[in-house]
């Protein structure tokens, strides 16, 4: 068994045997497995009285199985939760800036047309000029006409203002995306 759950080991999430032994699980397992931060895996034995109470205190889990492809299962999962998710990226749509309006105690409003795919609220948005990237935020606010918009789509106008940025022009491209994040699985 211990040999199986070695083999899950990746270069990024690895499986460490602090101690392994025969017959029943003691306090002395559980005072190691807590100082190794650990959790304990047992197959085909039950903890003592004294090591379920340290293990209550100490908070440390005692995994009890009857069947060897069960332990391995369930340790994979946890690995696979260990993996950091992959980050991709995905383009919902393009916005070209059209006209500026200033707006007093607000700042400068995008007046915008979408001109492919959509534009939603809560996506990340990049500001392109003459082809090259020149900020990379977030929306602040999304009008269609005077009323707050959750997405707007393609040969729609809508005001838009950004986080933290207003030093864009008329002819400007936002490109809209969004980061989906994908777990990963051993």
């Amino acid at each position: 068994m211990c040999a199986a759950l070695e083999k899950l080991s990746t270069n990024e999430v690895g499986v460490s045997i602090v101690h392994r032994g025969v017959g029943r699980i003691a306090e002395s397992d559980v005072m190691l497995a807590s100082t190794s931060n650990a959790v304990i895996i047992g197959f085909n034995v039950r903890p003592d009285n004294n090591a379920k109470r340290v293990a209550e205190l100490d908070g440390v889990q005692i995994r009890i199985y009857n069947v060897i492809y069960d332990v391995i299962d369930e340790v994979k999962m946890a690995m696979g939760g260990l993996l950091k998710p992959v980050l991709r990226e995905e383009t919902l749509g393009e916005v070209e800036i059209r006209k500026i309006f200033k707006i007093p105690k607000v700042g400068r409003i995008a007046g915008s047309h979408v001109t492919k795919g959509l534009i939603r609220r809560t996506a990340k948005v990049r500001i392109i000029r003459d082809g090259i990237v020149i900020w990379d935020g977030k929306i602040a606010s999304l009008r269609h006409e005077k009323d707050e918009a959750k997405e707007l789509k393609a040969g729609m106008d809508c005001g838009i203002s950004l986080e933290g940025f207003q030093e864009f022009n008329e002819g400007d491209i936002l490109e809209v995306y969004e980061v989906i994040e994908e777990k990963r699985t051993l």
